[in-house]
């Protein structure tokens, strides 16, 4: 594939995760992935935008610090609805649960990004927030849902990318952003780091 032009040099990817891997593969980029190994537990809960800010910025600090020469892309998302925050279900109860609060409602899905270079002492990071509405959900569609083991990890319990988008009726803002990594504006803070790497 030709190399995109937003490519940075010795990009690293501080998540696991493999929606943020596919992701960033779609277009072309190189890149390495070093989890961070932060302890989320730590970072404090304001509010749902400061929280995946704050721990957006931590993921990226702590591979930063391992690779001061690098530019570190670090991210989080979750879903947030009725004034909770709904992780990744454990079980087929909590995938239960959270399906049932998210059917024929509206929930936010917010990710946060950091982008950072110790070397060029620099930072941009973002909160993206994208509106989810889901129709309603007949109970025998949760529960084979929960059976095709899909939602246990991912956040809200569900993947908008996978079996899942038929959960969907409609959405307000970046898909990419639900997927787990909002691309457009992730590519754009690529952009202005080239900047900075070329003056």
């Amino acid at each position: 594939m030709i190399t995109p032009p937003f490519q940075l040099p010795d990009l690293i990817l501080a998540s696991a995760s493999p929606r943020r891997r596919d992701l960033l593969n779609k277009v072309g980029l190189t890149f390495s992935v070093v989890p961070s190994e932060i302890d989320e537990a730590t970072v404090s809960t304001e509010s749902p935008a400061g929280y995946v800010q704050k721990l957006s910025e931590a993921k990226a600090a702590d591979v930063a610090q391992r690779y001061p020469k690098s530019w570190i892309l670090g991210a989080d998302t979750i879903v947030f609805i009725n004034g909770n925050i709904l992780g990744k279900p454990t079980n087929s109860d909590e995938a239960l649960r959270m399906l049932r609060q998210l059917s024929g409602a509206t929930h936010k899905v917010l990710t946060g990004y950091c982008l950072m270079s110790r070397a060029h002492k620099r930072s941009f990071s973002e909160t993206i927030e994208t509106e989810v509405e889901f129709k309603d959900l007949a109970e025998r569609e949760i529960e084979w849902y929960i059976e095709t083991g899909e939602p246990f990890d991912k956040a809200g319990g569900y993947a908008i990318q996978g079996t899942g988008t038929f959960l969907v009726k409609r959405i307000s803002g970046s898909f990419t952003n639900v997927v787990g990594l909002p691309l457009c504006e992730v590519i754009e803070a690529f952009n202005k780091a080239l900047v900075i790497c070329i003056a």
